[in-house]
């Protein structure tokens, strides 16, 4: 009796990590739960396979890691989905990326650690090219991109915050990583000046930094930013 229901036990934890069985061209939603670390169990994510993607063969794909704004948080995985790429991956036949979009819980905001810990299980579980592993995030998950490549910049390829900024005392830590910022020149809730001491601070130290600056635009540059079929080239050029 006790070996059945530990088997029981079992088959509802398999069931509770995956609402349904990722596939190529998919986005299914993760748990996070069967990760933990130190603080707390790893986020929930939303996780994309490339729709060229063959579980069978051991090529490895790149991976983007999205992080969302304060206004995505919450239990409502679906959330994640309200602005930029997660949204309209899904039609997209050609997008070339493992796409990972974790959410962060109502009233927090990301924490490195976790992030790691949703990023290494997908990594275990996936064929992921560990050196074309990349990240973006929009406002909240704008300063989350720059502290999380500060924190492990070995782990990154480039990274690309978009009405983001950070403390320009980890900018050193930046130099070696690619840095494709974006921001609107007439942005009332992030201003502009963040990005741009972050990009200046990095450049100081002999790194690769560039910064668009939208004109007229406000705190939405991230419409502009992820319907460019170029921030995705930009992106792909770099590798560990």
């Amino acid at each position: 009796m006790r070996k059945f229901l530990l088997v029981q036990l079992i088959i509802l934890w398999g069931c509770a990590v995956f609402a349904q069985k990722p596939s190529a061209g998919m986005q299914v939603a993760v748990d996070g739960k069967a990760v933990f670390v130190k603080k707390a169990f790893a986020y929930p994510y939303l996780l994309f396979l490339p729709k060229n993607y063959d579980h069978t063969t051991t090529e490895g794909f790149p991976v983007l890691l999205f992080l969302h704004g304060s206004g995505e948080r919450g239990t409502d995985i679906s959330l994640v989905k309200k602005n930029g790429t997660p949204g309209f991956v899904e039609n997209r036949d050609d997008f070339p990326f493992i796409l990972v979009t974790p959410q962060c819980p109502s009233g927090e905001v990301w924490d490195n650690e976790r992030l790691m810990a949703v990023l290494d299980e997908v990594i275990g579980k996936y064929n992921v090219d560990t050196n074309r592993v990349y990240c973006t995030g929009l406002s909240m998950g704008g300063f989350g991109t720059f502290a999380l490549a500060a924190a492990y910049p070995w782990r990154f390829a480039a990274i690309a915050p978009v009405c983001g900024g950070g403390f320009a005392l980890t900018a050193e830590k930046l130099k070696n990583i690619p840095v494709w910022a974006f921001h609107g020149d007439a942005d009332p809730i992030v201003p502009p000046a963040e990005s741009e001491s972050m990009v200046s601070a990095i450049n100081f130290f002999g790194g690769n930094a560039k910064l668009t600056l939208y004109p007229g635009v406000g705190h939405n540059a991230w419409d502009n930013a992820y319907s460019d079929p170029e921030l995705y080239r930009w992106l792909l050029m770099h590798m560990k």
